[in-house]
This record gives structure tokens, C-alpha cells and sequence, in this order.
């Protein structure tokens, strides 16, 4: 089956590239987009689709937990595997990550026609490290819940297939309608000066770009590596990050943050891989990301 279109343009024949987003939420409808603006065809399969309506993304409605929909899964120059656990559970992250995964690489594997690469999401939730280190993608990644355990096991697949493939650990993602931090400075709570516990962000619209620009480097046939970190330039305090929000939003902190916070990994994410691939940050730390979504999600004060 040819997985491709042909269409022309200023008089020449060019081939239209297949991507199936596979778990296509808000990441993968962002990025979705940018790749039909780019000339992808864009396939994006989800359990409902309504969603979809009106982005230009093909709808495909899948459950990968049925191995019988599989035979569904289109063939397709790049998949991007951006699924997500519906709740914070062993089962529903092993359903999710490892299962789903290697249920799709045994698909693929079985075909006469394989994409070109699978890129995969995955965590830095995965790097167990409290002590405020630097990590990359040669740091031990040793964590020991099950989350951080399972998605070790599913880049370890991604890793073994035959296939090529791409593993992607984002840190934490932040954009519009991910503002848990926001509202908790606008309740007046702060993270704990002393001591230091380190913060890692991404914005959702740069977790589209870096997805879309490592797709592109692999389209022009330039080499990629098995593993990349996601984070933006600014791995500070979270004390920092929320004493910052706090200035914006005229939020005068009256709670100190504990006991929680000291369950957390305190590190530092080392970006330099990516930024060696040409990539540049839409929102470069989170003082330019968190600004805009103050912004547009009317938290920012009146002006007197």
C-alpha cells in the first residue's frame, strides 16, 4: 500500500510524508497542525475523535488495548507514541507505556513497509537524583516507583526494535490549561527556600516543536540519536519559579509548601543534546512560557 500522496507545486512532483500521531491530545493536535502546515498528511488516532473535527488531522479511532485494532494502525513514515496513563496507576501506566508500546512495534515489525522512525514520549520522571545534579542523557536513570521503572522498559523497547526509534524525555509540561502551579501561588503557597529543590518545565507548544523538528531531521536523512532531553534553559528553584509568578500575579505568599514537596527529585536538566540538533526554544525558560499563559488565561491583574 503506497502510505504516501503526491501532490504538486511549482511544477514539481513532491511526496507527501504520512505521520500517525498516536494518542493525539493537546500535544499531538499542536503538533499535528504544524506538520500539515509543514505538508504532512497527519493521522491521529484516539479512542474519541470529536476532537479532531475541524483540524485538518485524519481521525482514526483506536484503542490499543485491543489487540484486534491493531490491524487499524496505518502505515506511516514517522509515529509519534504520545500516549498518556488515564490515572496514576501501575496497571494503567504499564496499559499505556510499555504494553501499548511494544504492542505497536510488533505491528510495525510484522510489515513489509516500517516507518522511517518511531519517536516515543517519555519522562524525566524517570532520574531518581535529589541532591540538585545535573542530568542528561547519560545520567543514571534509576527511580525506583513503577512509573519511572515502566518507562525505562518501554524506551528499552523502543530501543531494541529493529526499527529506528527515538525516545523522548520531556520534563514538566506546562501551557494553557496546565496552570496547576499558577493557582497555587494565586492561593498564596510557596515552595521552600531552603533547601533547594530544582524545577524543570517545557512548554506544550515547545514539546510540539521538538517532536516535529526531530521529525524533519530525520525526513532530510540527518543521523538522530536514540534518546533526547526535553527541558528548556531555565532549571531553577521552584522556591525562584513560584517567588516569580508571585511578583507577576501581586500574590503575597502566605504558605510554605512541605511536606509533599520532600518526597520530590531534586535535579537539573542538561538540554545541550537538543540545542546541538539546531533546535531553538519558542519559550526558552519559564519566565517567557508562564508569562503568556498568565496572559491568556486572564491571570495577570488589572492595571490600576
Amino acid at each position: 500500500m503506497d502510505i504516501n500522496r503526491d501532490f504538486l507545486s511549482g511544477g514539481e512532483r513532491k511526496v507527501k510524508k504520512t505521520t500517525l500521531i498516536l494518542g493525539c491530545g493537546d500535544i499531538g493536535m499542536v503538533l499535528g497542525g504544524e506538520l500539515i502546515a509543514a505538508g504532512h498528511r497527519v493521522i491521529g488516532a484516539r479512542r474519541g475523535v470529536a476532537a479532531l473535527e475541524g483540524s485538518g488531522i485524519e481521525p482514526l479511532a483506536l484503542d490499543l488495548s485491543d489487540e484486534a485494532a491493531l490491524a487499524k494502525l496505518p502505515d506511516a513514515d514517522f509515529v509519534v507514541y504520545v500516549l498518556s496513563a488515564d490515572r496514576f496507576e501501575e496497571a494503567a501506566y504499564r496499559a499505556a507505556y510499555l504494553d501499548g508500546l511494544q504492542s505497536v512495534l510488533r505491528t510495525y515489525e510484522g510489515r513489509d513497509s516500517a516507518p522511517q522512525r518511531i519517536l516515543f514520549v517519555s519522562s524525566t520522571s524517570v532520574y531518581s537524583q535529589k541532591e540538585g545534579e545535573l542530568v542528561n542523557e547519560e545520567s543514571p536513570a534509576e527511580a525506583p516507583g513503577f512509573s519511572g521503572v515502566l518507562m525505562r522498559e518501554a524506551e528499552q523497547a523502543l530501543h531494541d526494535s529493529p526499527i529506528p526509534g527515538t525516545a523522548v524525555r520531556f520534563s514538566g509540561i506546562y501551557g494553557p490549561g496546565r496552570d496547576r502551579l499558577i493557582r497555587q501561588v494565586l492561593e498564596g503557597r510557596i515552595a521552600p527556600a531552603t533547601p533547594p529543590m530544582y524545577s524543570n518545565r517545557i512548554h506544550r507548544d515547545d514539546c510540539a516543536g521538538v517532536l516535529k523538528h526531530l521529525i524533519e531531521l530525520s525526513e532530510s536523512g540527518k543521523p538522530l540519536e536514540d534518546l533526547y532531553l526535553a527541558s528548556d534553559c531555565a532549571p531553577d528553584p521552584l522556591y525562584e519559579v513560584m517567588a516569580w509568578m508571585a511578583g507577576k500575579l501581586k500574590v503575597e505568599p502566605t504558605e510554605v509548601i512541605q511536606a509533599p514537596l520532600r518526597k520530590r527529585a531534586s535535579k537539573r536538566c542538561d538540554n545541550t543534546r537538543l540545542l546541538e540538533t539546531g533546535y531553538t526554544f519558542r519559550y526558552p525558560s519559564y519566565r517567557d512560557g508562564y508569562a503568556q499563559v498568565m496572559k491568556e488565561g486572564g491571570f495577570l491583574p488589572e492595571p490600576v
